[in-house]
């Protein structure tokens, strides 16, 4: 099992920036991919911004050059700088992981609310 705690949600105006983190936990494991999705109301989940264990990203286009999502593989821990903000990024952001013993198996975290006010 794989523990996912994300943190650093909130309100901000339009053109703000955010931070949000995740940290993985749990008993011996190795993790893969380490991924951020959103779900804004009335609409379907949707996957944000992507990175594997050697460092490679993959972002949407509705946030590529504004976001930026990184990872401490010591420390398990999984981050996404959202840059100028817009009102359309408003949603809760899930983190997603799976590990190398299991790949394709995601585990999630409970999200974390944003919400950007124009």
């Amino acid at each position: 099992q794989v523990q996912l705690v994300e943190s650093g949600g909130g309100l901000v105006q339009a053109g703000g920036s955010l931070r949000l983190s995740c940290s993985a936990s749990g008993r011996a494991f190795r993790i893969n991919v380490m991924a951020w999705y959103r779900r804004a109301p009335g609409k379907q989940r949707e996957l944000v911004a992507t990175i594997h264990a050697g460092g490679m990203t993959s972002y949407a286009d509705s946030v590529k050059g504004r976001f930026t999502i990184s990872r401490d593989n010591a420390k398990n821990t999984v981050y996404l700088q959202m840059n100028s903000l817009k009102p359309e990024d408003t949603a809760v952001y899930y983190c997603a992981a799976d590990k190398v013993e299991t790949i394709g198996t995601y585990y999630w975290g409970q999200g974390t609310q944003v919400t950007v006010s124009a």
